[in-house]
Order: structure tokens, then C-alpha cells, then sequence
């Protein structure tokens, strides 16, 4: 049986300034849907790219899973270029380098 828990290490700049590359954070999995709500930042995959593993914050539960977004806007390696995410896991912490709980969603 797989743990709960997974560590994720953050690469490039879409989350900045909540996270930073190189960030290591804790990521507990989620068995459902209904487990992440918006606001949340999560770690996803998009069906249209599976092999990509993305940090990103939910914006909206849409059909197929939910809309993510990073929350450095000038980076659009999020819903806008591949549609709805798959999330795998609701982040709860960032480990290193620096510690902490992460902050609400910036305002839009």
C-alpha cells in the first residue's frame, strides 16, 4: 500500500512567490475529488500530459477534474494550455528551504 504522504520538490517559477523553485514541500494524497477545494495548492497531472507533475493552486472544480493555475500569471504551464488537472495530492507544507504554512490564494 502506497504511504500517504509524498515530497515534492518545486522546479521554475509558475507558484512564485508562494513557493520558489527548489522549495521541497509535503504533499498528503487525496482519495477524492471532493477532498480538494479552491484555493487549495495541490500537485497534478493533466491527462493531455501525463508525464508532467505539476504545483499549482485550484481555482474551480470543472468537468474532468479542477482548473489550475499557477500564481505567477506570466507562466501558463497550467489549465490554460492543457484543460483540466487530475489532482493527486493537496499540498500542506513547505519543508525546505524555507518552512512554513503556504499563504491564502492572492487576490485576482
Amino acid at each position: 500500500m502506497a504511504s500517504p504522504w509524498v515530497l515534492a520538490r518545486v522546479a521554475g517559477p509558475s507558484m512564485s512567490p508562494t513557493v520558489r523553485h527548489g522549495d521541497r514541500l509535503l504533499v498528503r494524497r487525496v482519495r477524492s475529488a471532493a477532498a480538494v477545494r479552491t484555493g487549495d495548492v495541490v500537485l497534478a497531472r493533466f491527462p493531455s500530459r501525463p508525464d508532467l507533475l505539476v504545483v499549482k493552486r485550484v481555482r474551480r472544480t470543472v468537468p474532468g477534474g479542477h482548473w489550475v493555475e499557477g500564481d505567477n500569471p506570466l507562466i501558463t504551464d497550467d489549465s490554460r494550455a492543457y484543460g483540466p488537472a487530475v489532482v493527486v495530492g493537496r499540498v500542506v507544507a513547505r519543508l525546505r528551504p524555507r518552512l512554513g504554512r503556504l499563504p491564502p490564494m492572492p487576490p485576482t
